[in-house]
């Protein structure tokens, strides 16, 4: 199992920040690798919505459909693996430091159906994914 938490500061409000990050249909702007994101569930994202995600890992074209397991506004969003070749498990906090919102992505996962694929190039990727993906969080949500 990989454990892999990141962190950075946005110099924006901390009901943007979390407003942003918790539609999966923002996911495909900010997520390296991620083509679509779409809600499964009718109505407002919070817990037991799905949404289902399309994306490019490594050499593989993922499709994964997940679960919302935490929803607390303006603090924590997270969501689960219900389907696909990563078991995985993310979460997201959200407090405000020094006039601006400090995000902390903390993911879980395993390969369960990626034959071949090496846990090791596996993590080293997720982290640097993880780290690309708040950049562009930041850059978007400042500069936009």
């Amino acid at each position: 199992m990989i454990h892999i938490i990141s962190s950075t500061l946005i110099y924006r409000p901390i009901k943007r920040v979390f407003d942003f990050i918790s539609m999966p249909e923002n996911d495909f702007q900010w997520q390296y690798g991620t083509l679509t994101s779409t809600r499964l569930s009718e109505g407002i994202i919070g817990l037991g919505a799905c949404f289902q995600s399309v994306s490019h890992f490594m050499e593989y074209r993922i499709q994964s459909t997940l679960e919302v397991t935490e929803y607390e506004p303006n603090q924590k969003y997270g969501f689960k693996s219900t389907s696909g070749p990563l078991q995985s498990f993310t979460t997201y906090t959200l407090e405000i430091i020094k006039g601006c919102t400090k995000i902390t992505i903390s993911r879980q996962a395993s390969a369960v159906n990626l034959i071949g694929l090496n846990e090791n190039a596996l993590e080293k990727k997720m982290k640097r994914q993880l780290k690309e993906n708040l950049a562009m969080l930041k850059n978007i949500l400042e500069t936009g």
